[in-house]
């Protein structure tokens, strides 16, 4: 009987889980990674207006996750920027959510990511925490049987790989994979699909910081606390001018200092990167892709800069590629045993 695989990615700004896996054909979801917590599991709001959440018990309270968590009456959203972040209840409750949307009773391998400079240092106590029974409330539990964490870039190049049909000749390339998300800006230099540590890494400069940057210039313009970031957000994704005191409000002049952030960001990278002539992809990724493409491009001029569709998903569906993979390689061969990975400056996909 074939495994069941699945893949969760619990980042600062979305949670992104697999539904179904048949083959290629990888579908996926995600909710807004807030959890608002309260003493019982009654949901915010009258049972006759019942939204998209669950209530997820963790240790003494209830957690309410899901698609539609923002219509819950406290407005209120704390965001765990820290990189204790696996440490907190909230990302507990953010990914047992996830695994109760899944409807799933058992998962054989749980795949979840960590941002690459916690990679090495957290990886194996994620494991043991995401292994075993999962109370998601209801009397309800999933129970994992072996779960694997891996760099969240490397999710995203074996979804390039898959995508663009290179998986049988990867292994003889060097890849750069640039991720930036909501908190961090993760990159990775990879030969294969092995993770060359010492070029690779992440530090808090993603998306979160830009609409942090630019609230606080509204608010300076406007003469009033100003702290609507999905209006900055969708902003800037669709070009479209958030509404503030009834007026449309010019985004065009803020668009520059939003771009200093990336562009801070890109040159701090390129200081890790050894031998960029040697690179033969660079892949973008993640939810700020959008925003950090133009100074991945300038600082890589003589490369072609990839894309996937779907880029904030990119993690997550190679998550899942790379847990079939390792289930069908490495799981089944043991009986589903344990099996211990290298310990080297470059890390395989699986181990």
């Amino acid at each position: 009987m074939e495994l069941i695989v699945r893949a969760v990615d619990v980042g600062s700004g979305n949670t992104k889980f697999v539904t179904t896996a048949i083959g290629p054909d990888i579908r996926c979801t995600s909710f807004p990674s807030v959890a608002y917590p309260s003493s019982d599991a009654s949901p915010s709001w009258p049972a006759g207006e019942r939204k998209k959440t669950v209530c997820i018990p963790i240790g003494p309270l209830f957690y309410e996750v899901g698609p539609e968590v923002n219509l819950a009456a406290d407005t209120f959203r704390a965001k765990q920027l820290h990189d204790e972040y696996t440490e907190t209840p909230e990302y507990m409750a953010l990914l047992r959510g996830a695994l109760s949307m899944m409807k799933l009773s058992h998962i054989d391998l749980l795949v979840v990511g960590l941002p690459v400079a916690l990679f090495s240092v957290k990886k194996l106590a994620l494991e043991k925490a995401m292994t075993g029974r999962h109370d998601i409330g209801g009397s309800k539990a999933v129970t994992v049987g072996k779960a694997l964490v891996v760099a969240q870039p490397q999710g995203a190049l074996v979804h390039y790989a898959a995508e663009h049909q290179k998986m049988a000749t990867i292994g003889n390339e060097q890849s750069l994979i640039i991720d930036p998300g909501s908190r961090t800006f993760d990159w990775l230099v990879a030969r294969g699909m092995r993770l060359v540590q010492k070029q690779s890494y992440s530090f808090n400069r993603g998306m979160s910081d830009v609409l942090r940057l630019l609230a606080a210039e509204i608010t300076k313009d406007i003469g009033s606390p100003y702290r609507d970031y999905d209006a900055i957000d969708l902003a800037l994704r669709t070009g479209k001018n958030p509404v503030i005191f009834q007026k449309p409000y010019d985004m065009k002049r803020l668009l520059p200092l939003a771009e200093t952030v990336a562009e801070q960001a890109v040159s701090t990278m390129k200081e890790w990167i050894e031998a960029p002539h040697s690179l033969q992809n660079i892949i973008l990724v993640g939810g700020g892709a959008f925003l950090f493409r133009k100074a991945v491009k300038a600082a890589f001029p003589k490369h072609r800069i990839h894309e996937v569709k779907e880029p904030m998903f990119a993690n997550v569906r190679g998550f899942q590629l790379a847990g079939q993979n390792y289930a069908r390689s490495v799981m089944a061969a043991a009986g589903h045993g344990n099996r211990d990975g290298e310990r080297s400056n470059e890390h395989p996909i699986g181990e």
